[in-house]
């Protein structure tokens, strides 16, 4: 039978501050973050005591403990106990990729409702012992004998008690995502001071968004916490300029802890409904999702690691009919100052765009005026799973007050992949 495609409406968000990691949130798990962060959406729009159809979240650096976070964060929230939670993972893509998924459910009426949420933290990580000491312990446990419980233990070395933390480092390359997104600056040629200057217009666009009042709606207080914390109102080119390199001690590193983002604690959260479902419950329609889509690229063979959001906003565009220069507001999340401006060139180049992603002519430059305008990842932080909801939220919020207008999501993952969106207020 054919249906209708129905029109997906985002609603709004809510997230708590973003505070860098062991700061303010130590204590504090991804359970209680995203619990909040859902909870903020909920008083927002006064969905207290209703089942939703389902709440979409997830979470990059998780404990084994938390089987199901989606589900487990809303049974601690005032929703109905009957709403479902279903837990995805696509690394700094997540709380994008969820909206993304149940946006695909409203379009074709499987749904009518969901929550997209995503939350990190770099605090409470889960540390673990090496597989060989892992490995004792499960012998251990199935033994029944005292003989077999001293045979796990045979050969055992102190050197086995070492616990393991998570790591940054891409499994495949071993190298972090800094290394990576170093390389990609050596082969764009981004130099330092353009990064610095883009780091710098974030952390004052992010103020100035502060003083007006903008991020009023969008926060929940959480744990004592009001503002997001990684926030330098006063910084600037002399301050950033002093700054050593972070990720490589070579002559040629540009990237430094004020021009990429820092480990972050938070979490965010968005309403997705069809227009009917909105209407029932007496919600105003911010603006709309209205294409969507994932791309990947082959690191392991030269790609640059964070350059998969220019294959996927390309192909986005191409099957949307638009182009690069159609949109009112562009969002590209800011992992790192060089990954935007590696971003931004590559598809101001001919050749790139031609041998890369197959078009007959660059996609050309944006009005970089209407770049992230209420600040980014660099200013606010970037708690991985958090991003994707928190822009939604943002794009969301900048097309209501604008009246109308379209916008263009673009978020790097780890993984060599992409995310981007299109949201639209008619």
């Amino acid at each position: 039978m054919n249906k209708t495609v129905r029109k997906v409406a985002i609603i709004g968000g809510s997230r708590i501050p973003f505070c860098r990691s062991n700061s303010f949130y130590i204590g504090h798990s991804n359970l209680d973050m995203l619990s909040a962060a859902i909870q903020g959406v909920i008083e927002r729009f006064s969905l207290d005591g209703r089942q939703l159809d389902e709440v979409v979240a997830g979470a990059v650096t998780t404990h084994s403990k938390d089987w199901n976070l989606a589900r487990e964060a809303l049974q601690s929230t005032t929703l109905s106990p009957l709403t479902s939670g279903i837990t995805l993972q696509q690394a700094c893509g997540t709380s994008l990729q969820a909206a993304m998924m149940s946006a695909a459910k409203i379009a074709t009426g499987e749904i009518d409702c969901a929550i997209a949420a995503g939350t990190d933290t770099a605090t409470d990580v889960p540390i673990v012992y090496g597989r060989k000491f892992s490995q004792r312990l499960v012998q251990l446990s199935r033994a029944r004998s005292l003989k077999q419980r001293l045979a796990a233990f045979k050969g055992f070395s102190p050197a086995e008690l070492k616990p393991v933390t998570p790591g940054a480092a891409e499994p495949r390359t071993g190298l972090s995502m800094g290394q990576h997104c170093e390389r990609m600056a050596r082969e764009w040629h981004i130099g330092r001071e353009d990064q610095d200057q883009l780091a710098m217009e974030s952390h004052h666009k992010a103020a100035a968004a502060y003083e007006s009042g903008f991020f009023d709606p969008l926060l929940s207080p959480f744990a004592g916490v009001l503002r997001d914390n990684n926030l330098r109102p006063d910084t600037n080119m002399q301050k950033l300029s002093e700054l050593r390199t972070a990720f490589s001690k070579d002559e040629s590193a540009t990237l430094t802890a004020g021009n990429s983002t820092p480990l972050t604690d938070g979490a965010a959260a968005v309403l997705l409904a069809s227009e009917d479902w909105a209407q029932a419950h007496g919600l105003e329609v911010q603006a709309y999702l209205t294409a969507s889509r994932t791309a990947s690229v082959d690191y392991m063979n030269d790609e640059g690691l964070l350059m998969a959001p220019t294959v996927a906003v390309a192909e986005m565009l191409q099957r949307e009919g638009l182009g690069l220069q159609d949109f009112d507001f562009y969002e590209i999340h800011e992992a790192f100052a060089a990954q935007v401006l590696c971003t931004l060139k590559a598809w101001e180049s001919e050749d790139y765009c031609q041998d890369r992603l197959g078009l007959n002519a660059p996609l050309g430059a944006i009005d970089r005026d209407k770049l992230n305008i209420k600040g980014s990842s660099l200013a606010v932080g970037h708690p991985f799973a958090a991003t994707g909801a928190r822009i939604i939220a943002t794009l969301g919020q900048i097309l209501q007050q604008s009246g109308s207008g379209r916008g263009l999501i673009s978020v790097c993952t780890a993984g060599g992949m992409g995310v981007a969106a299109i949201m639209e207020r008619p």
